[in-house]
């Protein structure tokens, strides 16, 4: 069974909620890939999907320099469902009109079904459901044989569709939670419009990816950089079963990790797994490759450069290796390119900058997952929770965590302040309540008091978020006595600090990480 046969096909038109579009997609079991607005129609029919999505955005139909697909789309014979931006791109194309709002509608609203098939099928007709509504412009007048199948306060064409083709605009987001009938329209959509098969799961998957990376792999060797976290973790364990003793992990303690970290994994994989593993120091290594760099991507970059030719030295000293596994997920694919083409939202150290003298093949059997989806991998792969349920770390480690140059002494002071976090984290019951939750070292320094004395020292920030997949996140609202007690804590045992924050920002617009 072909798990990639049947899959749904979003077109990014620069909305901050595309990923969720996939997401939830997925959630029905239903395969589905994001792709630039500008994606050529050709490559699309040679897709060969089941339906397309238009995704929202924060243009106008009528900007100079709106993102527009080719008209051509409506006419693959493919059911296509435009969302927000996507509607009105699609009512603008094939002749209908769309104008500036008199009243612009954004967050919650009442919408009204009037035609309870299709997208609304099993949804009850004239009564409120509660949707999501994000949109300064909205549609004003429909092409030919398009009509109205609900309506909100403001906007008369909440939802459209043609009489007889399959091509379906709506006004609201149905991905975001607030949208309470979102999965149902979703689902209608992908099973009822569409007529796709739930084959995506990740009993599917295993099988699949195996048989991939054997064909891959052929008889030859391959090499894991293995960290301990998540997606290293479970991308070792499925190519482990492919290829067995044929793939050396290789563990590197770049000097950049938490208190304890790699002798807590070294000791984990040792005891509980088969994997042929190798474990290398090269902290002194690392910090004269950052000596005086402040930059982030100067940063990051460094640290790929210098994990890749680790590798490949080690790999020479295995024998004869030509390939290289990384844990590689979906969300670092998409956030490496953007969707005009432009510079994206940052690099990552297992997409980017890979030297082009690089001579280890990249096998990313991780590529298209979403992180809760790699978690479900790894249980189906039998790893235990322990493993699984860890909270991402950066692949760059601390070394963006250290804002600014990168020193022993500031490395040192932020493991201490990052140990305390976590130990208040998981003593709170808090740990696996948060998708992620650590220490950030400021560049900067404050005047304190401590005792009789004036301080000049070092800020820790905090930094804690709710997230499902790391391309959208919410700052926790964590108990202000776990803060209090986090703070306390770390300004009493931590030298060199003497005032900490707390961040409450959201992504978008900030990121998680600091750098």
């Amino acid at each position: 069974m072909d798990i990639h046969s049947g899959k749904i096909i979003i077109l990014d038109f620069g909305s901050q909620t595309t990923q969720l579009i996939a997401r939830r997609i997925r959630e029905q079991k239903v395969y589905s890939e994001i792709h630039p607005f500008s994606t050529p129609l050709e490559k699309i029919r040679a897709m060969r999907p089941k339906g397309l999505v238009l995704s929202g955005g924060p243009c106008s139909v009528y900007d100079l320099d709106a993102p527009r697909c080719s008209p051509e789309i409506f006419s693959l014979d493919v059911p296509v469902l435009g969302i927000c931006y996507g509607a009105q791109l699609m009512i603008q194309q094939l002749g209908g009109a769309v104008e500036k709002a008199a009243k612009r509608e954004f967050g919650r609203a009442d919408l009204s079904i009037d035609d309870p098939t299709g997208i609304f099928a099993g949804l009850a007709a004239k009564e409120p459901h509660q949707v999501w509504m994000s949109h300064g412009d909205r549609i004003e007048r429909l092409p030919l044989d398009f009509i109205t199948s609900a309506e909100s306060a403001h906007s008369p064409y909440a939802a459209v569709r043609h009489k007889t083709r399959p091509l379906i605009g709506v006004q609201f987001h149905p991905e975001v939670a607030h949208t309470l009938i979102g999965a149902e329209i979703l689902g209608n959509f992908i099973f009822q419009v569409c007529g796709c098969a739930p084959n995506w799961t990740m009993q599917s998957f295993v099988e699949s990816a195996t048989r991939a990376i054997r064909e891959q792999v052929g008889e030859r060797r391959a090499i894991c950089a293995l960290s301990g976290g998540v997606d290293s973790s479970v991308a070792a364990a499925i190519v482990h079963k492919a290829i067995g003793d044929r793939l050396t992990c290789i563990h590197v303690d770049n000097g950049l990790m938490r208190s304890g970290e790699s002798a807590t994994i070294l000791k984990f994989f040792k005891e509980t797994s088969k994997l042929r593993l190798v474990d290398v120091n090269e902290g002194e290594y690392f910090l004269g490759r950052l000596a005086g760099i402040s930059d982030p991507e100067v940063k990051r970059k460094r640290i790929g450069l210098g994990f890749i030719e680790i590798f490949e030295r080690e790999a020479h000293k295995i024998g004869q290796v030509d390939f290289l596994v990384q844990g590689t997920l979906y969300p670092d694919v998409i956030e490496s390119v953007s969707f005009r083409g432009e510079a994206p939202i940052k690099s990552h150290h297992n997409v980017g900058g890979l030297p082009a003298i690089m001579k280890l093949k990249l096998i990313e059997p991780l590529r298209e997952l979403f992180k809760d989806e790699v978690r479900e991998l790894g249980l189906e792969l039998g790893l235990p929770e322990e493993a699984i349920y860890r909270q991402p770390f950066p692949g760059p480690g601390l070394g963006i965590r250290v804002l600014g140059a990168i020193t022993k002494e500031r490395l040192d002071i932020l493991r201490q302040a990052d140990a305390i976090v976590l130990q208040e984290m998981k003593k709170s019951g808090w740990y696996r309540r948060v998708w992620q939750s650590f220490a950030v070292l400021l560049p900067i320094q404050t005047v304190g008091v401590m005792g009789d004395g004036r301080t000049y020292e070092h800020v820790i920030a905090l930094r804690s978020v709710d997230s499902r997949d790391a391309m959208t996140a919410d700052w926790s609202r964590l108990p202000y006595d776990l803060l209090a007690a986090i703070s306390n804590r770390i300004i009493n045992e931590v030298r060199g600090v003497n005032r900490v924050v707390y961040d409450i920002s959201s992504k978008p617009p900030a990121t998680i990480e600091w750098e």
